[in-house]
């Protein structure tokens, strides 16, 4: 009986040292979730400067500072060159008013042209007058140029049959063109030599000469005869040519 209840008391306890080595070991193990509950948010602190700097990055490449930049610039762009009525715009409207737009066409005299004389191979015995609007306005090279060859007393002939079907109007930078016939025809007159030209323009009435006149000197070996003509201002060479 005795050895049975030391025996049974030797199992007590061994069972008790077992109940309390596994309550221990589940201590353990609670430490240890514990110890990786905390080490959750150590990862997470990490992370979040992660984020912040991602953030970063999308504000800087599509967020609204790197396009509001753009933005801006495109909308001063447009604000300058639509917004510049006497800028920018000016410019676009002066180049406009030589199509018609805001400047008035004037009448075309030796201060607004460059006005020049040559010798032409075809037709013989002529020469090709030039006059290019070199003002900042449209103008209208009307009927024929006067001309006035050194001392002569009286104006060279015009040629009626040379009339435009319209006045020539010059746009600036542009030319009109009138003929010289020397001599005429051929009839026994009598030739001048000339080494001076004066160039007049007419007015609209066709009354008298108007603005300033173009002075010039004649290519050598120049002659002219009382017979000779000049045309009325053409728009194109050839068209002055013919005659």
């Amino acid at each position: 009986m005795m050895r049975n209840h030391i025996r049974t008391t030797a199992l007590a306890a061994t069972a008790l040292l077992a109940a309390l080595s596994l309550t221990a070991c589940g201590g353990n193990d609670n430490g240890n979730d514990g110890k990786s509950d905390a080490a959750a948010p150590a990862a997470s602190s990490t992370a979040t400067p992660d984020t912040g700097k991602d953030a970063g990055d999308a504000k800087e490449t599509g967020g609204g500072k790197a396009d509001a930049p753009a933005e801006n610039v495109s909308t001063a762009s447009k604000g300058s060159t639509g917004g510049s009525g006497s800028g920018s715009g000016s410019g676009k409207s002066s180049s406009g008013a030589t199509g018609g737009g805001s400047k008035s066409p004037v009448t075309c005299t030796g201060s607004n042209t460059k006005v020049t004389v040559t010798k032409v191979s075809r037709p013989i015995n002529h020469l090709l007058l030039t006059a290019t609007n070199t003002g900042s306005a449209p103008c209208y090279a009307y009927h024929a140029p006067a001309l006035r060859f050194d001392d002569a007393q009286a104006a060279f002939p015009v040629l009626r049959d040379s009339i435009p079907q319209a006045v020539v109007t010059l746009e600036p930078g542009q030319s009109a063109y009138a003929s010289i016939g020397l001599s005429g025809e051929p009839d026994g007159q009598e030739l001048h030599k000339g080494t001076h030209l004066a160039v007049y323009f007419a007015n609209k009435a066709n009354q008298g000469s108007t603005g300033a006149s173009a002075e010039l000197t004649l290519p050598a070996g120049t002659s002219w005869g009382d017979n000779g003509f000049v045309t009325y201002w053409q728009s194109e060479m050839d068209d002055a040519l013919t005659y």
